[in-house]
């Protein structure tokens, strides 16, 4: 008998013991990049995640559930704050939520609750590196840049060696001490946020301290829950029929020259052994409220602030409306909830926090993107029976990307709307037909497109929004390079792009000098 199965039996005897409370405990893990497709079947067939399906045996598993902006920063601000990125303005990793921004956590101590939050929360203005920023800030200006690292596996250690991503499991274990030591004996119901980085790939050090994550880096006892024979290598499109925004993210992500069949699949099959590891930290969490009687009182929710391409569409990281990019996992189990069910419901993580509230019974504050997901899974009718709207949204401003970005899932339909809907084309998927989405359909279906264009409009002025995105990135841009004074052309020469930079420094120097003071 396997030991996923023998752990499984083992929480199982476990989860009928409870805590004294009035109120459920809550406890919310979000991982970094963790593809969402990979916690139902077929994609769960690839690596062995025993704690994930733990979470479906006894708790319920979205199968399309997004987020609602492909990027570390703005989409743990819609998260904790409930709102989409053009309300909260949250436009790259260094622009998000105010450092006195209420979250969903910050109310529930407010109403009682013992709160405690650990690990990677990254949801504030001011944060990434300069690069990042400036990357961000100039997508407007017309030339393309080699921005990252070429994406490469790298294996370490040997069959004893678990613990890789140090941080994390450090995290980990202060949060499963936090449950022993100080959760298990409140007489308050408590709330833990732990945050996560795996299974975002690692900095490649040797390009520098600008470098950004380009490495997969795993050990063989990892790579062994990854069944090799089911890594795929994903179809990819000609260089030349690509749509220009996927040909910007595939140049800037340094993935438009020669990679080899082994190359792609040891990436694939390195990001799985890092979800694997990633799963054991969700299980250790587990374990620990087991142990200590208070499962079938907790409210336990697994998901991700984005997924991970790992060479699908020729792109490695996120920052694009691709599945594996924008579709998360999203697990939820807890007291008269329902077990074992699927649900096909479109969510998005602005809707956690209405659902947490309202696990809790605390009226939120304010008026929410999101909707409360408990009616679709409460067993009773504790919870009012309202309607979810049947599309999500996601939006994207940020870095290796050349225009905002704007999409609108709806039934069977995946529709992308760039800038101001004029200036760039716009892209149209059938997800019943073409899983890997590589047909556009949007000029076979202009009914569709209209229809979907017109509800996108009528939830978010994306022209408008575009605009105001435009202005933010020119003024910060200019105020960061003023700042700078007479070191700015080092400063910048000297960021990751550096390589390509180096090539033509006037004609670069001029297209921002264009851009920041010329028509736009």
């Amino acid at each position: 008998m396997k030991i996923s199965v023998l752990f499984c039996i083992y929480l199982l005897q476990g989860y009928g013991q409870s805590q004294n409370a009035t109120k459920p405990n809550i406890v919310v893990v979000v991982s970094d990049s963790f593809d969402g497709r990979l916690t139902f079947d077929p994609g769960s067939k690839v690596v062995e995640l025993p704690y994930i399906n733990y979470l479906r045996q006894l708790g319920s598993t979205f199968l399309n559930a997004y987020t609602n902006s492909p990027i570390c920063c703005p989409s743990r601000a819609a998260m904790w704050s409930g709102q989409f990125v053009h309300l909260t303005q949250s436009w790259n990793n260094y622009k998000c939520l105010d450092s006195n921004a209420t979250t969903w956590m910050d109310l529930l101590q407010k109403s009682g609750y013992q709160t405690k939050m650990m690990g990677k929360r990254d949801y504030t203005s001011g944060s990434h590196s300069v690069s990042n920023r400036v990357e961000a800030w100039t997508q407007d200006v017309q030339f393309l840049l080699r921005q990252e690292g070429r994406p490469v596996s790298q294996l370490v250690g040997n069959m004893s060696t678990v613990r890789i991503m140090r941080e994390d499991w450090k995290n980990t274990d202060m949060a499963t001490q936090w449950i022993h030591q100080t959760a298990a004996t409140s007489r308050q119901p408590f709330a833990l946020y732990l945050g996560l980085n795996l299974p975002h790939p690692y900095k490649t050090e040797s390009l520098g301290p600008n470098a950004g994550g380009s490495t997969f880096r795993t050990s063989p006892y990892w790579l062994t829950k990854v069944s090799s024979d089911l890594v795929s290598v994903p179809k990819w499109l000609p260089m030349a029929a690509m749509h220009p925004v996927d040909y910007y993210s595939t140049f800037t992500k340094n993935c438009s020259g020669a990679f080899t069949e082994e190359e792609v699949k040891s990436i694939r099959a390195f990001y799985y052994a890092m979800c694997a590891e990633t799963d054991a930290m969700l299980g250790q969490v587990l374990s620990a409220l087991r142990e200590r009687g208070l499962l079938n009182n907790t409210l336990v929710i697994f998901t991700a602030d984005h997924g991970e391409l790992a060479m699908e569409h020729r792109q490695f990281y996120k920052m694009s409306m691709f599945e594996g990019s924008s579709h998360v996992p999203l697990l939820i189990m807890g007291p008269g909830l329902t077990s074992g069910v699927q649900v096909n419901q479109l969510v998005s993580l602005v809707d956690l926090y209405p659902t947490v509230l309202e696990m809790a019974g605390i009226t939120p504050e304010g008026n929410l993107s999101g909707h409360s997901l408990l009616p679709l899974l409460s067993t009773s009718n504790a919870f009012p029976k309202t309607q979810h709207p049947d599309w999500i949204l996601s939006e994207y401003h940020g870095c290796n990307v050349n225009a905002s970005t704007y999409m609108l899932r709806s039934g069977r339909w995946k529709y992308i709307a760039y800038a101001d809907g004029l200036s760039v084309p716009s892209q149209l998927f059938d997800l019943t037909l073409d899983k890997d989405e590589l047909h556009n359909v949007v000029f076979k279906y202009p009914d569709v497109q209209a229809h979907l264009d017109k509800l996108l409009r009528s939830i978010v002025d994306y022209p408008k929004v575009s605009s105001a995105v435009h202005l933010y990135n020119k003024e910060s841009f200019g105020a960061w390079r003023h700042s700078l004074g007479r070191n700015y052309s080092q400063v910048i020469a000297n960021l990751r792009w550096h390589v390509d930079w180096q090539k033509d420094v006037l004609a670069n120097e001029r297209a921002i000098d264009n851009w920041l003071f010329g028509s736009w």
